[in-house]
């Protein structure tokens, strides 16, 4: 029987990867509306990113012997699907309020990122199973990713109400 560290770890991780898969679905649909963004190369190469942090974290749970769990995952599916109905003042054409309010979501999503990251690496002080060095890097990754969706968005408010 797991010890409450170990359900604790799996219920939090499996909360972390339906969030992963809600930022790697999103950051793809974000990718095949970016003639609505100033740089669209940006996007592609957060999309690329985030789809590699969502790998780090299964690999990560993998060691933890930590299975993911197909429930909680499908609710990051259907969030991000839920995502696209939103009003944006438009009927049928992607509005620009749409790559805002998206730039704004996946930012928020890789803050929760970092803060997972974080806690592993805390955790790491204690759990040889961990890779602090790897942990290090998908933090500084992490930090790296907000700073430019940050960038995007002023772009994109800049463009959108000027």
């Amino acid at each position: 029987m797991p010890s409450d560290r170990q359900r604790l770890l799996d219920v939090y991780l499996n909360d972390h990867l339906a969030g992963a898969g809600l930022g790697t679905n999103l950051a793809r649909r974000m990718v095949t509306a970016g003639r609505h963004f100033t740089d669209r190369a940006a996007i592609e190469r957060l999309a690329a990113e985030i789809a590699d942090d969502r790998a780090s974290l299964v690999e990560i749970m993998n060691k933890l012997g930590i299975p993911a769990r197909r429930r909680v995952n499908a609710l990051g599916y259907l969030a991000e699907k839920a995502g696209r109905l939103k009003p944006n003042g438009r009927v049928v054409h992607r509005s620009p309020l749409s790559s805002l309010l998206e730039l704004e979501m996946l930012r928020a999503g890789v803050e929760g990122k970092a803060s997972g990251w974080r806690a592993l690496r805390t955790i790491a002080d204690s759990d040889d199973r961990l890779d602090k060095q790897q942990l290090d890097t998908l933090i500084e990754r992490a930090e790296h990713q907000s700073t430019v969706l940050q960038q995007l968005h002023h772009a994109h408010t800049t463009q959108t109400f000027a």
